[in-house]
């Protein structure tokens, strides 16, 4: 593909940005779990606040989206399907984890980084410091967004305005 840029990745967390932690009266809430559902391990009552909206405004995007979250293969199972996503890349996290780098390095920041090769990213979690933030500027070569949810609200329009405003000036041939 001569000539063509690659669309940027987004990876995105589970808890946090898509389920939120906090109070959910005011978001609206899928339909309960089904008795099918519960059977094959995906009753998990918090699911219940997850938001079917997001997942159109997440493609919506134009990024290559990815799991990037502890679920790892059960977001496709139990989380995708609720709000609309296709079945999306896992990043594969190491059997054991290390301690290996900074203080105050996130354990998923090295294996983010790694996954996306020299590929321009999008990082949306609720646990993203300012390590992480030094440390992705230092070490990785493409251009990059660490964007940190509140993780009682779940992705916000603010968020979605701040993801796509990103996009527009950081890759300005994005669709």
């Amino acid at each position: 593909m001569t000539g063509s840029v690659e669309r940027p990745i987004l990876f995105l967390d589970v808890d946090g940005p898509l389920i939120p932690f906090g109070p959910s009266s005011s978001r609206p809430q899928r339909a309960p779990v089904s008795s099918s559902e519960a059977s094959s391990g995906s009753g998990n009552p918090l699911l219940e606040r997850l938001d079917p909206a997001v997942g159109p405004r997440l493609m919506a995007l134009g990024c290559d989206l990815v799991w990037a979250s502890t679920w790892m293969d059960d977001a496709n199972e139990a989380v995708a399907p609720r709000i609309g996503l296709p079945q999306l890349p896992v990043v594969r996290w190491p059997e054991v984890l290390t301690d290996v780098g900074p203080r105050g390095l996130h354990w998923k920041t090295r294996h983010i980084v790694a996954w996306a090769g020299r590929r321009s990213f999008i990082w949306v979690d609720d646990e993203i410091g300012a390590m992480d933030r030094l440390w992705v500027s230092a070490q990785h070569e493409g251009q990059s967004l660490l964007h940190r949810v509140d993780p009682g609200e779940a992705l916000t329009d603010h968020d979605f305005a701040e993801l796509a405003r990103w996009l527009r000036c950081t890759m300005p041939n994005h669709p």
